[in-house]
């Protein structure tokens, strides 16, 4: 009998590293999760992240001036020698500047998601009983909150300043919808930057890199008619030109369908390509 339990505990003792880690380890409750709650626990992971917000409000600092930037250099700047006066070009540059705005805000999204990994708050996450891809879900639905305050300061600096819809109000808020829709879709480009680099403070300036190239190289500020050849062709494959077009029709009136079209289906293709590729990168960030 003494024989046998010297055995044991010379096996036990004879055990490798990883073993006694893993027998260690606390384990995760098992539970069994389906779709809904994964969505579920996403919009509360989203509710915390909107109450951070508001508890803190100075984190919407750069989602406010921005609209305000923009909007008064590309107007005074350059109406005058685009469209031959800023009134004129602010009813031009308003919807493709709602496009604009939200390919910025999506931005802060890769970034925050870094920061929180960096400093060790998605382990505390780990703990919890809960899908592993929520809290990826959650901040992303959590930033709309900045989106529509983006939206919000630079429709309520344009109209101050002039500018009318010349539609109706429901067409306006279809507009805004796809032009936060669209945000969505280009976030999960920056979660992706966000979770290949191993610096927070590398994520803006790859994104940037990124949008640049998008949003000059399509018809938000100027006619692509007035473009060189290579450019106006850039143009025409660039999917933020059928976005646009289909904002400034929904709100200043024009063609919707077409454009509309385009652009969802642009909306399908990025989601198809980013949003695998994005999972996949933060999966692998936080394992």
């Amino acid at each position: 009998m003494i024989q046998q339990q010297d055995k044991f505990a010379a096996s036990t003792d004879a055990a490798s590293p990883d073993r006694r880690r893993r027998m260690n380890r606390p384990r995760r409750p098992a539970f069994s999760r389906g779709p809904l709650s994964a969505f579920t626990e996403s919009f509360v992971l989203a509710g915390r992240n909107l109450r951070y917000v508001l508890r803190t409000p100075m984190t919407l600092i750069d989602t406010v001036i921005q609209p305000i930037l923009f909007l008064v250099v590309f107007v005074f700047l350059f109406g005058g020698a685009i469209a031959g006066g800023w009134r004129a070009y602010l009813q031009l540059i308003v919807p493709g500047l709602m496009v604009q705005i939200m390919m910025y805000a999506s931005m802060g999204t890769g970034t925050a998601l870094s920061t929180d990994i960096s400093k060790g708050v998605f382990d505390r996450f780990r703990s919890l009983p809960i899908s592993r891809s929520a809290p990826l879900v959650g901040a992303v639905l959590g930033d709309v909150v900045r989106y529509v305050v983006a939206l919000a300061v630079l429709l309520g600096l344009a109209f101050a300043l002039g500018f009318r819809i010349g539609t109706d109000p429901l067409s306006a808020l279809l507009a805004c919808v796809l032009a936060i829709i669209f945000g969505i879709t280009l976030c999960w480009l920056s979660v992706l930057v966000g979770m290949i680099v191993s610096s927070p403070q590398a994520v803006p300036g790859i994104a940037t890199a990124v949008i640049l190239p998008l949003t000059f190289g399509s018809n938000i500020f100027a006619d692509p008619s007035t473009m060189p050849g290579w450019l106006e062709a850039w143009t025409k494959v660039n999917p933020v030109t059928y976005f646009v077009d289909t904002v400034r029709a929904l709100m200043l009136g024009g063609e919707v369908v077409h454009p509309l079209s385009i652009s969802l289906a642009a909306v399908l293709v990025l989601h198809l390509v980013l949003l695998p590729l994005a999972v996949r990168a933060y999966l692998h960030r936080v394992r």
